[in-house]
């Protein structure tokens, strides 16, 4: 039997907004940009592996609160092109700020995202939760199609909090009057998302592409976001 939920909280990126399109579109523009090629014995996809894997310890120290914002968009083009062989020196200037301007303005989604927040969006509301940053998060929505369909954003920035600390669903929540027993958590971050949500005693949707195996207790698991039919 489908519970009674009304308000539905999405994470964004990985979830909806497909980060992994729009910045490896991003990051081979730049590539060819700036010349990268000529800086060292690399090509396109071999950099854009190396800035993932960079781009990922960051965040991770980010998620922890070891790093702030600033260091992400600082170092993870130095620190990606340095474990490339290339002097720091000879890293453009321009770089970070290129991928910031550039990055959050790509339009893709993951598949079945419109067809599952139209079909959503007549029963629901819609909201988003995420770490990423505001002003950051708010260009993804514009440029995407994605603004329309969320009533809030609340952003770890806005609250002081990152997911999965308990204090941003609590946020979140107490925002637009929702309780926790109405309320379910859509996200790919078991850590973040899901285990976040459900120490807060939001149900929880645990979306996972790549159908990683895992121990951990979900409230729901799907692999493509047109499943969500199946539970709402």
């Amino acid at each position: 039997m489908k519970k009674s939920y009304k308000h539905l909280f999405f994470d964004l990126d990985h979830t909806l907004w497909d980060f992994q399109v729009n910045s490896h579109v991003t990051l081979k523009e730049l590539f060819f940009e700036f010349g990268l090629c000529d800086l060292g014995d690399f090509m396109v996809d071999e950099f854009i592996s190396v800035f993932e894997e960079v781009n990922f310890e960051l965040w991770d120290l980010y998620n922890k609160n070891l790093v702030d914002k600033e260091t992400i968009r600082d170092v993870r083009f130095k620190r990606s092109l340095s474990r490339l062989g290339v002097e720091e020196n000879a890293i453009p200037e321009m770089l970070g700020k290129e991928y910031l301007l550039r990055c959050p303005t790509k339009p893709a989604v993951i598949k079945y995202t419109f067809e599952i927040l139209d079909y959503l969006n007549e029963k629901y509301n819609l909201h988003i939760i995420t770490n990423g940053f505001k002003e950051t998060q708010a260009t993804k929505l514009k440029h995407s199609g994605l603004n329309e369909y969320f009533r809030s954003v609340v952003t770890s920035e806005c609250t002081g909090y990152k997911k999965p600390h308990l204090e941003i669903f609590r946020f979140a929540l107490e925002n637009v009057e929702a309780v926790p027993e109405e309320s379910l958590m859509i996200g790919d971050n078991l850590e973040a998302d899901v285990k976040g949500a459900m120490q807060y005693n939001v149900d929880a949707v645990y979306f996972n592409p790549e159908k990683v195996r895992h121990n951990s207790e979900v409230s729901y698991e799907i692999s493509c976001l047109s499943q969500l039919k199946n539970i709402l």
